[in-house]
């Protein structure tokens, strides 16, 4: 029953996707993006790493071994804030199913998903420690507002938290200085942006630069996963 639910649920969502992709606007957006220079999703390699002030300390012989599959993202970026945060109120935005959602609620978080596909948990996930599948049981939950975020959220979290989500990085970092609550992005793609960078600077290392603009107190960090894998902590200067 549970295979069957997920089935149906991967239908419904990639259905919903390819009707977004069938809207004009998007196409037009999707071909301005190939027309301009720099604006392609393109790794970021370590010599563009190099050239910016703010990522060079990414670059280092014993990161370049990425030995985890994307899959394990959840469990990875959680681990992350679990070393450098204390719990608090923190929103998953993008969050799609909630793995991370529930990994952080695990680790003393109230966390909430803000996605506006309706999902289900996953049925398991891997512990990297132990190595074990770890089952989710059917009656387990993690808060979800099923919406696209809209800034006003922000004022009830401490931490906004979004992984490869498109098209609200820039609203996320506005809401989070409107707001005063700190940010975490790994940020993939422009796709519904409402600003670009310029032609030849990479997106990310852009974003890192309007994030330092923004007043915020930035600590770029890589996880060890194979994919995007670049992250932007974001922590407002006050608290610095």
């Amino acid at each position: 029953m549970g295979k069957r639910k997920d089935r149906r649920e991967k239908a419904q969502r990639f259905a919903a996707i390819a009707r977004m992709a069938a809207q004009p606007k998007l196409a037009e957006k999707r071909a301005e993006k190939r027309a301009v220079p720099g604006h392609q999703d393109v790794a970021l390699t370590d010599e563009l790493l190099t050239s910016s002030a703010h990522l060079a300390g990414l670059v280092s012989s014993d990161r370049r071994e990425l030995t985890k599959m994307k899959k394990f993202r959840f469990q990875l970026l959680c681990q992350w804030i679990s070393t450098h945060r204390e719990p608090g109120r923190v929103a998953d935005v993008g969050g799609g199913k909630g793995l991370l959602a529930y990994l952080l609620q695990k680790s003393g978080w109230l966390a909430t998903v803000i996605d506006p596909f309706a999902q289900s948990l996953p049925a398991k996930y891997k512990d990297l420690e132990s190595g074990r599948q770890i089952r989710i049981g059917e009656d387990e939950r993690v808060p979800r507002l099923n919406q696209a975020f809209q800034p006003e959220m922000a004022e009830q979290f401490d931490l906004l938290v979004a992984m490869h989500a498109h098209g609200c990085n820039i609203q996320m970092i506005d809401a989070a200085l409107e707001y005063g609550c700190d940010l975490i992005l790994l940020p993939c793609c422009v796709i519904h942006e409402p600003i670009l960078p310029p032609p030849g600077v990479h997106w990310i290392q852009w974003l890192v630069e309007y994030v330092i603009e923004k007043g915020f107190v930035v600590e770029p960090f890589r996880l060890n996963f194979k994919g995007q894998n670049i992250g932007i902590y974001a922590r407002m200067g006050a608290k610095a």
